[in-house]
Formats: structure tokens, sequence, C-alpha cells
């Protein structure tokens, strides 16, 4: 009985936040409500309060729950043991990519967190959130880059700071933009080439060393 309980409560808490991402992406984060949420699962306000604090707890674990397949390859290129961590660093690059067009859910959910959720008014801790998500995502390339130079993958006179800073913006600007705009290019298929120009500059352009003439 205990068992069934547990499992009941999780597939709650998985309706809840699946509701969550089609109310999100319907209305907006700051227009949205618990109310619509709980509707769009069918369950009462108090089951989403048994789960969750608030509306802020129920996106940020929406947040968590979509990271999690990314976690496990981006812990592969982290591992000090991973003898390609380079190769790993391209794997997880590739996959980000291609899951914007090719997963139904992750589409969504970038379009939310870029385009439908506003950091005003009661969503401003969210910005907090967002930041130190964030510099996790900064602590944790950084591990990569560590690891790729140790392999002899990377320059040892990378500039962390500047190569991590920009990475990830490259990342989250090539999203950004192609949600826009589907049509101006098909990231599916321009995602290996996309991500292998970023990784050639982070081996050979001067501007991303510490010392631009070594």
């Amino acid at each position: 009985m205990v068992r069934r309980t547990k499992a009941e409560a999780l597939q709650t808490r998985a309706m809840i936040l699946d509701a969550a991402e089609q109310v999100f992406h319907r209305k907006g984060v700051l227009a949205a409500s618990l109310k619509d949420i709980a509707s769009e699962a069918g369950v009462t306000r108090g089951a989403i309060y048994w789960h969750f604090k608030n509306k802020h707890d129920v996106f940020m674990a929406m947040v968590d729950r979509s990271r999690l397949p990314f976690d496990s390859l981006a812990e592969r290129a982290e591992d000090v043991g991973e003898p390609d961590p380079l190769g790993r660093l391209r794997e997880f690059m590739v996959y980000l990519l291609q899951q914007a067009v090719c997963d139904p859910s992750q589409r969504r959910l970038f379009e939310i967190m870029f385009q439908k959720c506003e950091f005003s008014g009661e969503n401003a801790d969210l910005l907090d959130r967002q930041r130190d998500a964030c510099r996790d995502s900064f602590g944790r390339l950084t591990r990569t880059f560590a690891n790729a130079i140790a392999r002899g993958q990377l320059p040892k006179n990378l500039d962390m700071v500047k190569s991590v800073t920009w990475l990830h913006s490259q990342l989250t600007g090539v999203i950004m933009y192609w949600l826009l705009d589907p049509q101006v290019l098909d990231l599916e298929r321009a995602a290996t080439d996309l991500v292998d120009t970023c990784l050639f500059a982070l081996q050979h352009s001067p501007s991303l060393r510490t010392s631009p003439g070594l």
C-alpha cells in the first residue's frame, strides 16, 4: 500500500509539471496561476501545495526535470577520468540543439524560458534562480575545459572566464534566434556544424587565450 501511494504521489507530481508546462507556454509565467495549473492537471490546488510551495517552485521543478538527460551527458565531460572530454562536450552540445527541434516538450520549455518568462513583479525572484543556474553551468563548463586542457585537447593558456562565457552565449543565442524564426535554419541538420565551429574557435582562436600571441 505504501509503495502504491508513493507511486501515485509521483504520478500526480508529474501530471502537475506536465500541466504547468502547457499553461506557462500558453499564458506566460507571470499570467499563469496555480488555479490554471490545477485545472489543466485535473487536480485540486491542495494537491499542488502538497508537492510545491508556490508557482515558482513548480516552475523550477519543471526546469530541473528537463535538465536530467542533459546532466547525465554533461557529467561525463566533467569526469576527470574521461579520456575524451571534448568529445563528450561535443555530444552534449549537439544533443542540446537537436532536442530543441525534435522534442516538443523541450522546445516548449525553451520558448517558456526565452519568450514567456517575465523577470519582473512577482516573478522577480526567478531571476535569482536563473542566475544560480547559469553559475552552475559556468562551473560545469569550467571543469570540462580543465579536463580537456589536461588531455591536450584545448590550449593551456585558454582564458577560462572568457571562453566559458562565449560558449554559453553561443549555445543560448542559437536557440533563441532559431525559436524566433525556425524557418531560417534547419537546426537539426546544422547542429553538428555549429558545434564544431565553436570547438574549433576554442582550440584555435587567439582571442580566447590569456596570451593572444602564444
